[in-house]
C-alpha cells in the first residue's frame, strides 16, 4: 500500500490557517493542488471521518465480524478471512451490509477494494460484492433458438 502522505513541499500552521512553502524540485501547480487535497482529506478524516458501505449481492451471501476479522460467505467451500486494520472500524447490517468508516481515506478505499475484490459483482445477474451507490450494467444472455 502506497503511502500517500510524503510530500516534496514544507508546511507551516499559523492561527487556523495552513502554508505550503514549495521546495526548488517541486514549484508545480499540480503537486500543490495534490497536497491541498491530501491535506484537505487528512482534516476532514480527523473531524467528520469516512466511510464506504458494500452491498453482498447473491444467494448466501454474507458478512459477519468475528473479533479483528472480518468473515465473508461468497459462495466458496470455505469462509474468506481477512484481518481488519487497525485504524479501520467494520460494521455489519443485515449480515448483508458491511459499512467500513474510519479517518484515514486511502486505507478505507483499499480495505474496500480487497474486500470486492473477492467476488466482484458478474455482469449478468449482478451477484457479488458491491459498492452501496453502484450501478451494475446487466448484460443480456443467450438468445435461445428461433421456431
Amino acid at each position: 500500500m502506497k503511502n500517500m502522505r510524503n510530500y516534496t513541499q514544507d508546511m507551516g500552521i499559523d492561527s487556523k490557517k495552513i502554508f505550503f512553502f514549495p521546495s526548488f524540485c517541486a514549484i508545480l501547480l499540480h503537486n500543490l493542488i495534490i497536497s491541498r487535497t491530501l491535506t484537505d482529506n487528512m482534516v476532514v478524516g480527523v473531524s467528520k471521518g469516512f466511510e464506504k458501505r458494500l452491498q453482498l449481492v447473491g444467494v448466501g451471501y454474507r458478512a459477519m465480524v468475528e473479533g479483528k476479522d472480518l468473515v465473508l460467505s461468497l459462495g466458496f467451500s470455505h469462509p474468506v478471512r481477512m484481518a481488519i486494520p487497525d485504524d479501520i472500524k467494520v460494521k455489519v447490517e443485515e449480515n448483508t451490509r458491511v459499512v467500513i468508516s474510519g479517518h484515514d481515506k486511502c486505507a478505507i478505499g483499499d480495505f474496500a477494494a480487497s474486500v470486492r475484490k473477492w467476488r466482484p459483482p458478474e455482469p449478468y445477474k449482478g451477484k457479488g460484492v458491491r459498492y452501496a451507490n453502484e450501478v451494475i450494467r446487466l448484460k443480456e444472455g443467450k438468445a435461445g433458438k428461433k421456431k
